[in-house]
């Protein structure tokens, strides 16, 4: 899309926190008008409403749209949130090794912004999957590059929480 719409619609998602619970309609609303300047096929319609169930409290209609932006080949820094918030969604709605098996791949995917966040949402897929020593040792191991000191200890920490004995 042009620059003027991916402007608009920033500028729409940072008004999510000005929209109350019994005004979520409303942003959703705002985020429909956008969508319907877009091309009927574009994957970039479902993925925004996508976000904009999410975002206002409904996974459960979050997550067939999400399907429907990545079946339509939503491309670059967009697929891999769509499917940060899908796998996210479907733990929401009790399906943790769904968000599990849709994550654990994008380790191994070229690195950016999101790997953190990716490793995030896969420790919480962990946990809810009772294997709850492997998302912490998930979630220390993510954090350790960023301390300013103890990077070497808690990233041993981290490989001694899921190595066997």
């Amino acid at each position: 899309m042009n620059d003027d719409w991916e402007e608009r619609t920033a500028a729409a998602w940072a008004t999510l926190h000005d929209y109350d619970e019994g005004h979520a309609a409303d942003f959703r609303a705002v985020i429909d008008a956008l969508v319907a300047e877009l091309p009927a096929a574009s994957p970039l319609g479902p993925f925004e409403q996508a976000g904009a169930w999410d975002s206002t409290g409904h996974s459960d209609k979050a997550v067939p749209l999400y399907r429907e932006a990545l079946a339509r080949g939503l491309g670059g820094n967009r697929r891999r949130r769509a499917t940060i918030q899908l796998a996210s969604s479907l733990r929401n709605l009790g399906k943790p090794e769904e968000g599990f098996e849709l994550l654990g791949p994008e380790l191994d995917a070229p690195s950016d912004e999101l790997d953190d966040a990716i490793r995030g949402f896969l420790a919480l897929c962990l946990a809810d999957l009772g294997r709850e020593r492997e998302g912490l040792a998930l979630v220390i191991g993510t954090l350790a590059p960023h301390l300013p000191r103890y990077q070497r200890s808690m990233a041993n920490y981290a490989r001694l929480l899921v190595e066997p004995e």
